[in-house]
């Protein structure tokens, strides 16, 4: 069964090893390192140290999908706007062993739960690139539909990102 906790530094290690290379990692981050590769204590100072650049302290929320055999994913929920109606879900990565079964749907399916029935957000949000269909498809089957698009610049290119949303259900 998977669960979803508040993130700890211990955590950082194994999420980090994660991205083998600098494309996995960009579609993971996007622009929010300056570099690839970085290190457990680079994540550690962004989420702890800095409270993910956030200027609120109560609008960040690290989360980390485990199971009995260990951590399996990650992500983050914050608010988006003061009257935290609204949140966005980013830093989204499934352990590169285990994608492909589920943990990345069920993953998501637990922070909706999370935003709308702990939280009360009443739409949550999230980006994903289109050169990533894995994820795209993940999103979808958990209920997410598309209402915008824009280019990030990654690598050297444009990348199309897909800005996707999920509405609390009445």
């Amino acid at each position: 069964m998977l669960r979803l906790r508040q993130y700890k530094p211990e955590d950082a290690a194994t999420i980090v090893s994660w991205c083998r290379d600098e494309e996995s990692f960009r579609k993971w981050t996007s622009d929010r390192y300056e570099s690839f590769p970085i290190t457990a204590e680079d994540m550690n100072r962004k989420y702890i140290d800095n409270n993910g650049d956030c200027e609120e302290p109560d609008n960040f929320y690290p989360l980390t999908a485990f199971d009995d055999n260990g951590i399996v994913g990650h992500l983050i929920l914050r608010y988006i706007g003061a009257d935290k109606k609204e949140m966005r879900i980013g830093f989204v990565i499934v352990d590169d062993s285990r994608r492909g079964k589920g943990y990345g749907r069920e993953m998501i399916r637990l922070a909706l739960k999370y935003a709308f029935d702990l939280f009360k957000a009443e739409r949550v949000t999230l980006g994903v690139f289109d050169n990533n269909p894995q994820a795209y498809s993940c999103y979808k089957a958990a209920g997410f539909k598309e209402f915008s698009e824009r280019e990030v610049f990654l690598l050297g290119e444009n990348w199309r990102c897909i800005d996707m949303e999920c509405r609390r259900q009445s």
